[in-house]
């Protein structure tokens, strides 16, 4: 690894402060729109590093923004700090043993994705200070990626007017510049009211909420065959209407998550989900109330942003891990499949392998391997402004998503080592953008031009706000 950017030194001043902030957070697991602790901690952290900051973002009270520097172009770093339920896992072990039986996790890094972020600020704050560079730096604590859409929500609230550009990055099993491709997102809820009856007695004077709900399910997978191949559908029930079979189910309340790679294409689809849903009220006789909880769109790329981090990573090398590391991530390995530590490699386009732990070089940018593509909020950004992600080591490779694997490895030394070395890298792209003049003008050429071909429509209606939760403890 070389250390040559002038950034990366000031990354090192302030390295045991935010590894120690990503480890707090880890242990205070919050979830979407709940999680007061985890930004007071950011907020806490602004403050003591010397960030004007500006809380309850958007209207949010889990979101904030921390701001250093004056005039020049303004980069935005964004963080987040959401947890996911049932994901307690113990750190440092190979097996799964939840810490809370039931409680939330970790399970996707985001305590090491904001601390990161933040620390990426922290030295571009110390860097404009001490060349005297003209530039702002904004870190943004984001709430809940996780199913919320906070993200959208802030960028259509105009929480990110003025910036230039925007950088970020994410925990993964391999270091690489994140290809841009994600699945435009809708979660859609679906109340259907109809009238409880005795089941035996009278069932025809009953209307079942529960059948509308089951023929809606019915409708979808009949659906399922006339749309396009990446699309994606799905659903849960939140309400099945009660546990007595013998009362006519009165209300049922399931959510659909609807996905498709374009933002076009998920907003074409829902209104289809929303026809079946209003012929399973019309065939059962009952009323159905159709409401949006969150919605996000697809990723858009940015060419030149993206070739800046790739020559960072290059410059940099791969995440330093050492021999325990592997050692460690080894014993992870142990828990996977086959298949999961093979697909990891398909989706990067590389050979599988089975003599290596961890990833310690950089995928090269050129590769692309089968598409596994999710869902997130920072898509928004990016047709909001030019915007770059970054995908780091942290994990053993093969580790799933979502799993107690990553909760537990995400107080491992590997971890603060990855998240460390994704600061370094956002860092190096941000102080280019603030000296390279000719870089954020094609960065924004590169913007406008995709907005020409695809005018972005925002997936969440004016009326629709924010799922908030309430403060689970008393204010200090």
């Amino acid at each position: 690894m070389q250390n040559s950017d002038p950034i990366w030194s000031h990354v090192e001043d302030h390295r045991d402060d935010l590894v120690g902030l990503a480890d707090r957070v880890w242990g205070m697991p919050e979830l979407l729109y709940a999680e007061y602790r985890s930004c007071a901690e950011h907020a806490a952290m602004l403050r003591d590093k010397g960030f004007a900051v500006t809380e309850e973002v958007a209207g949010i009270p889990t979101a904030v923004m921390g701001e250093a520097g004056s005039g020049g172009p303004v980069i935005a770093i964004l963080g987040e700090y959401d947890a996911l339920p049932g994901l307690s896992q113990v750190a440092g072990i190979a097996e799964p043993r939840p810490d809370t039986v039931g409680g939330a996790g970790h399970g996707c890094g985001h305590n090491l994705l904001g601390s990161a972020a933040l620390l990426a600020a922290c030295a571009l704050k110390d860097w404009l200070a001490a060349t005297g560079t003209p530039g702002r730096v904004r870190y943004y604590g984001c709430p809940a990626e996780e199913g919320g859409a906070a993200k959208a929500f802030m960028v259509r609230d105009g929480a990110f007017d003025g910036v230039d550009a925007a950088i970020t990055w994410h925990p993964a099993t391999m270091t690489k510049v994140d290809e841009a491709e994600s699945l435009a997102n809708t979660r859609m809820d679906f109340t259907f009211t109809g009238r409880a009856s005795h089941a035996a007695a009278a069932p025809h004077l009953g209307r079942s909420a529960l059948d509308a709900a089951e023929l809606m399910a019915v409708g979808v997978n009949y659906l399922r065959e006339h749309v396009p191949q990446e699309s994606r559908i799905h659903y849960a029930y939140l309400d099945a209407g009660g546990t007595a079979p013998n009362v006519v189910q009165a209300r049922t309340k399931v959510r659909y998550a609807i996905r498709s790679t374009t933002l076009a294409g998920m907003l074409a689809l829902n209104e289809r989900v929303k026809k079946i849903a209003n012929g399973a009220a019309m065939m059962t006789e009952t009323q159905v109330d159709i409401s949006i909880m969150s919605a996000v769109s697809n990723m858009l790329g940015n060419t030149p942003l993206e070739e800046a981090m790739q020559a960072a990573m290059d410059d940099l090398g791969g995440v330093d891990f050492d021999e325990a590391d592997r050692a460690y991530a080894a014993e992870i390995q142990k828990t996977l499949n086959a298949e999961d530590i093979a697909a990891c490699y398909k989706a990067n386009g590389l050979k599988v392998r089975t003599d290596e732990a961890l990833c310690d070089y950089v995928v090269p940018m050129a590769n692309r391997g089968a598409k596994m593509m999710g869902s997130t909020d920072v898509a928004d950004v990016s047709w909001k402004v030019p915007l770059v992600q970054a995908r780091v080591s942290t994990v053993a490779i093969g580790t799933p998503a979502h799993s107690w694997q990553i909760t537990a490895q995400g107080k491992s030394p590997a971890a603060h080592k990855g998240m460390t070395y994704a600061a370094k890298i956002m860092g190096a792209v941000a102080r280019r953008l603030m000296t390279d003049a000719d870089l954020l003008a094609r960065a924004r050429r590169d913007h406008a031009d995709r907005l020409a071909a695809d005018p972005y429509v925002c997936p969440i209606p004016d009326d629709v706000r924010p799922p908030l939760q309430p403060r689970p403890f008393a204010a200090e």
